[in-house]
């Protein structure tokens, strides 16, 4: 008969590169989503100037048309900080926990993933053990 064998616990260090790489994942994917909704935007736009209605309708729809494509820059530059982080906590650039921890923050209001992510970003970069890989060299 087989004992139970206890998870094998991960290391600081493999937490700290886990959270790296859901960073990027997570920012991939908001890219995708900026990206999609820029083309909605664009989209958008293109029916307006293709109406020959005037008045609210095309104001309504330039008022959507500009809220998609801020909504759309808005998801590239989130997504592309995410990114750009998740590659420097990989690095254990010493200030890349600070503003993992940052982003994190903000994740936390993004239900449901981006609190799952922004709570194990937490846990993860807040331990006193996970802070000396990203001491200065």
């Amino acid at each position: 008969m087989r004992g139970v064998h206890a998870p094998v616990l991960r290391s600081p260090e493999a937490h700290v590169d886990l959270v790296g790489v859901l960073f990027i994942v997570w920012g991939g994917l908001t890219i995708l989503i900026g990206v999609c909704t820029l083309a909605l935007g664009l989209a958008a736009a293109s029916l307006i100037s293709d109406g020959d209605d005037a008045g609210r309708s095309q104001l309504a729809a330039g008022f959507v048309t500009a809220m998609f494509i801020a909504f759309a820059l808005l998801a590239v530059a989130w997504g592309s900080a995410h990114t750009s982080v998740g590659v420097l906590v990989r690095r254990r650039r010493h200030w890349s926990r600070l503003a993992a921890l940052l982003l994190g923050s903000v994740d936390l209001l993004l239900l449901p993933y981006g609190t799952a992510l922004g709570l194990y970003t937490l846990f993860v970069l807040l331990r006193d053990d996970t802070k000396r890989y990203f001491e200065p060299s």
